[in-house]
């Protein structure tokens, strides 16, 4: 018997074969979208593109950079996509802010005849809920109804969050009562409910009914009784939250620095402040801002200051807030100094942003500057004027009218050439109007100014 022939150079240099295992570990270690296309390809070509292990790694892979559409591509070239596939698919157009296309999917997948499971219909109902689409929400709880899925808790905690989110307290309620078993997140959902539909006596009822609470529970009630004003209660509630140890969180800390402020009270809100910055809260954008309201509220300006100055990164709002806060204590030439740092930093001011600019303008009577932040807000930033805009332009015209009778009634009285001119503050209408170009339907601002 011959002796086996020793394998050739060319074998032992071959690659190994691309299987299924090796695909998925280079999809595990895939760090950009680029690189997920030539995986792919690889899994074509080597006829991997039906193993749904590795077509479900691919979508979501896919849905992580963030490419449902080419998620969605992956998903249609399946001849019988299993039920955690469709799963998986509908939560990832969920996941990515694409609720409506979730929809879509699982009508799709309801036409196909494809099994549905406990886990397909809590994402469908959330799709539900951030299309604002109650009415198939009702159809989803049928459904639900019908193939024995409505006992499941998750489930039933997303059907709550949508009733109550929806205003259908009642609903709400009745998925509650007669849910089988209930965890905390069973209680949490149900107060949040309450509290957000301004039920708060039934609120109370239910949270002394709680076998066990969390912080968010805490912090619920917290907020609810600052949400109707009543700040006393939010602090007294709090009190029982430190006797029962349960450690505050942000948003605990926040409604109480809100609650500080309803009270108008500066001691209690520093207080708040010590408490945050001995428990070790950072001063991020949510905290901090909460801080400038509460101190500009209260009265502190300069307090209110230093908080925005050592705050690292600052939100929108908390630019909004402290420009706001600078205009109402007086201080317009800062708060519009402040703005133009902001532009500077590339930050995009927005409506409320220009309510607090055109109101430092109306305090300090900058009816220049006025009118040129209003025509820039909406040429530059494409922001369309609300009541708020309206109401600061027609103080600063009413203001520019009066200067202007003042400035004629002292040239009728005075006929001296020489006379100092020092009361004529403003540009006239027609030079204004040279200047800048008013559109049609913003002509309403300037009527005042026009009839004077």
């Amino acid at each position: 018997m011959a002796a086996p022939s020793p394998s050739s150079p060319q074998n032992l240099l071959s690659p190994p074969p691309f299987r299924s295992d090796k695909a998925s570990y280079f999809l595990r270690t895939c760090s950009n979208f680029s690189q997920l296309k030539q995986i792919h390809a690889k899994i074509i070509k080597h006829n991997l593109h039906n193993d749904q292990l590795l077509i479900r790694n691919l979508i979501t892979v896919s849905s992580s950079f963030g490419e449902t559409q080419y998620a969605s591509l992956v998903f249609r070239q399946l001849q019988s996509p299993a039920t955690f596939t469709w799963n998986l698919m509908i939560r990832s157009l969920f996941v990515n802010n694409k609720p409506r296309e979730a929809l879509l999917l699982f009508i799709l997948m309801l036409k196909h005849h494809s099994e549905i499971d406990k886990f397909t219909l809590p994402f469908v109902i959330k799709a539900c809920l951030s299309s604002c689409d109650l009415l198939l929400g009702t159809q989803v709880h049928g459904l639900a109804i019908k193939a024995g899925f409505d006992s499941d808790v998750f489930f039933q905690n997303t059907l709550m969050d949508l009733y109550f989110k929806c205003g259908k307290v009642d609903c709400g309620r009745k998925v509650f009562d007669e849910m089988p078993g209930r965890t905390i997140v069973s209680w949490t959902t149900m107060l949040y409910g309450l509290v957000s539909n301004s039920e708060l006596d039934s609120a109370e009822i239910v949270f002394n009914q709680m076998p066990m609470r969390n912080v968010v529970s805490w912090t619920a009630m917290i907020t609810a009784y600052v949400k109707n004003r009543r700040p006393d209660e939010a602090f007294q509630m709090f009190r029982r939250m430190q006797v029962d140890n349960v450690e505050a969180n942000e948003f605990t800390v926040v409604a109480l620095l809100q609650a500080s402020t309803q009270l108008g009270s500066l001691s209690m809100g520093r207080w708040v402040h010590d408490y945050a910055l001995r428990n070790g809260f950072l001063l991020d954008c949510f905290l901090g801002t909460a801080l400038i309201d509460m101190y500009s509220k209260c009265g502190s300006l300069q307090d209110a200051r230093k908080v925005f100055d050592v705050m690292e990164s600052k939100s929108l709002p908390t630019w909004n807030s402290m420009i706001t806060s600078l205009g109402v204590h007086g201080f317009g030439e800062e708060a519009l100094s402040l703005f133009e740092q902001m532009e500077e930093e590339g930050v995009e001011p927005n409506a409320i942003t220009f309510v607090g600019v055109l109101s430092a303008c109306a305090n300090i009577r900058n009816v220049k500057d006025g009118l040129r932040y209003f025509i820039r807000m909406i040429h530059v930033y494409n922001i369309t004027p609300i009541p708020e805009h309206n109401a600061c332009m027609i103080q600063l015209l009413e203001h520019a009218l009066e200067v202007d009778k003042a400035s004629k009634l002292v040239d009728s009285t005075y006929s001296d050439p020489n006379l100092d001119n020092s009361l004529v503050a403003i540009e006239n209408t027609d030079r204004v109007n040279e200047r800048y170009e008013t559109p049609s339907q913003h002509h309403i601002i300037f009527s005042k100014w026009e009839a004077g």
